[in-house]
């Protein structure tokens, strides 16, 4: 595997996989370039929640925009440089604020099949 660089221009955004809201995503290395992780780009619309049982270990950089995660045990608000880290099983609310958010993406393993 070669070095890569990758900005969102280069992630294909597509829906939230079982979404409706304005939730996108897009990888752009994954398992189809022989990588152990997955890396992508999340886009979020004002105050939009998803409720999600996380597959895989999911790793969030905030790059635009404000994410408040949830779970049984507590909550945080991540803005601009902010990580935040969920472990495969966590149930999080991930909620966006009101100018949407837009963040980097590290999965461990592949949180998506590649199509046929």
């Amino acid at each position: 595997m070669t070095i890569h660089k990758f900005a969102l221009a280069d992630a294909l955004l597509e829906r939230s996989p079982g979404q409706d809201g304005d939730i996108f995503a897009g990888n752009v290395l994954d398992q189809r370039q022989g990588g152990p992780v997955t890396i992508g780009f999340g886009r979020y619309g004002p105050t939009q929640t998803l409720k999600e049982t996380i597959t895989v270990h999911d790793t969030m950089v905030i790059l635009e925009g404000k994410i408040s995660v949830s779970d049984d045990h507590g909550s945080v608000t991540a803005g601009p440089g902010e990580i935040v880290a969920m472990q495969k099983g966590d149930k999080v609310t991930i909620r966006s604020h009101e100018n949407g958010a837009v963040t980097a993406y590290v999965t461990y393993p592949h949180w998506q099949q590649p199509d046929a």
